[in-house]
């Protein structure tokens, strides 16, 4: 899980892991940030980061998904690539 000030001090390719989504293998989904976290004046406590995972599959994250991740260096499964 993280915290939303996390999310906000995420930069282009930092790793995230789903806690949620595993791959075939069993090992977590890996993400990767494609972009700026987005954030607002009149709504800090909202926040909208651009992940990508494999070559074609974008998505974002808000801040109602930040319980659904992880960085990767936060993992706890041992058998991680990348």
């Amino acid at each position: 899980m993280i915290t939303l000030e996390q999310a906000k001090n995420l930069k282009y390719g930092d790793v995230l892991h789903s806690s949620i989504n595993k791959n075939a293998d069993g090992t977590c989904q890996r993400w990767r940030v494609n972009g700026k976290p987005q954030t607002w004046k009149t709504r800090p406590d909202h926040v909208r980061v651009p992940i990508k995972s494999g070559l074609r599959t974008t998505d974002q994250l808000t801040q109602a998904e930040l319980g659904m991740v992880h960085l990767s260096n936060d993992c706890t499964n041992p058998k991680q690539g990348w």
